[in-house]
């Protein structure tokens, strides 16, 4: 026996792997309590950029990848041994369509604590361009 096949108009729905992690993981977050994806924090912060810390024989190093935004744009605040950098990257005027985008925008903030023996009154910015 066969069975009636159903034909839709629409198109077949890509899948996305990505999304049904994500939903996976806001699920398991609200089982556990608290447990958050950070480009869903409370109080608009989107999402930590990727850092490294490095240590030479007189300074703390902390490199963070914010491609695109400008010293000024960044606020890098120490206050006991937290250090706390953020900013906002905000969405450019476009012409034409934008058919994908994949750059993060918003609010974000990358927080580290810093080693007992660190000392905050000698931090100096620095920017670096690069590749």
């Amino acid at each position: 026996m066969t069975l009636p096949v159903v034909r839709n108009s629409q198109p077949a729905a890509r899948w996305d792997p990505f999304a049904e992690l994500e939903d996976l993981y806001d699920r398991m977050g609200a089982v556990m309590g608290g447990a958050r994806r950070p480009g869903r924090m409370p109080g608009g912060l989107a999402w930590s950029p990727l850092a490294d810390v490095s240590e030479t024989d007189d300074a703390y190093l902390i490199e963070a990848d914010l491609p695109g935004v400008k010293q000024d744009q960044v606020s890098v605040e120490v206050s006991g041994g937290d250090l706390v950098i953020s900013g906002e990257i905000t969405r450019r005027e476009r012409a034409g369509v934008l058919r994908r985008a994949t750059r993060r925008q918003g609010r974000f903030a990358y927080r580290t604590m810093l080693p007992a023996d660190a000392e905050p009154t000698r931090y100096q910015p620095h920017s670096r361009t690069g590749c």
